[in-house]
């Protein structure tokens, strides 16, 4: 577990520039905390001692305002970046060099699952980017290097490599042909603008050209209505 932990606070100089030293990663950051928690109590948890793992939850999420319950499955090298309301779920299952910024949740839709001992939450792939805001519920499968815009709602299952935004989550980019990091690249820039927003704007722009162009035909109505009176006038 030792070792784990040291290789979790090595993996954060390479996602985090404002990281200085091992010190200062162990002693001022949340996500470090919880994991540390979660770590022990999922150790408590697989061995059966249920209540002293909750116990061990609670005062992480305490201390830390990150809750994970410890079911939760988390691989290598979790990094969990500002952390303060994070949520992940009992059959949460995370895969290697995970990252979530805060405020995100991995949820479930539904209190018990139809199958005994299946899965109600999440499960994230090697190398996930998880946006500030978002939500990803139920059962979902997240794959290797996906990447999740902020405040997304993700209930449908993300290939591996896809970038996605919006309510309901939806993939704007190409996939991701290399495994690398990228700080907050689950945030759309304005070429990965979420799709139905790109749709709606066109049809404003459709809608807005149409009403001119109607407003150019009824002034060229009424020159010729207007011309027609005076030459029966004449």
């Amino acid at each position: 577990m030792f070792k784990q932990i040291v290789n979790d606070l090595d993996s954060i100089f390479t996602r985090d520039p404002a990281a200085r030293s091992r010190a200062e990663i162990l002693l001022c950051y949340p996500g470090v905390h919880a994991i540390i928690f979660h770590r022990i109590a999922h150790w408590l948890w697989k061995n059966g001692w249920r209540l002293s793992a909750r116990f061990i939850s609670a005062i992480g999420r305490f201390i830390t305002g990150i809750e994970i319950h410890p079911g939760a499955l988390i691989g290598k090298r979790f990094f969990i970046d500002h952390g303060m309301g994070v949520v992940i779920g009992e059959t949460a299952r995370i895969g290697d060099n995970v990252t979530l910024y805060h405020d995100v949740t991995l949820g479930g839709v539904s209190p018990q699952s139809d199958k005994p001992g299946a899965l109600r939450h999440p499960q994230l792939g090697n190398g996930v980017i998880v946006g500030s805001g978002a939500q990803l519920l139920g059962p979902i499968r997240v794959g290797d290097n996906a990447r999740i815009g902020s405040n997304a709602v993700v209930v449908r299952d993300v290939e591996a490599g896809a970038t996605v935004v919006g309510i309901p989550a939806r993939a704007v980019s190409e996939k991701m042909k290399e495994a690398h990091f990228d700080a907050y690249a689950g945030t759309p820039q304005a070429e990965e603008a979420d799709p139905m927003v790109v749709m709606l704007d066109k049809l404003q722009n459709d809608i807005a050209n149409l009403k001119m162009r109607v407003n150019e035909l009824e002034a060229e109505n009424n020159e010729l209505a207007g011309s027609a009176r005076k030459c029966e006038a004449k």
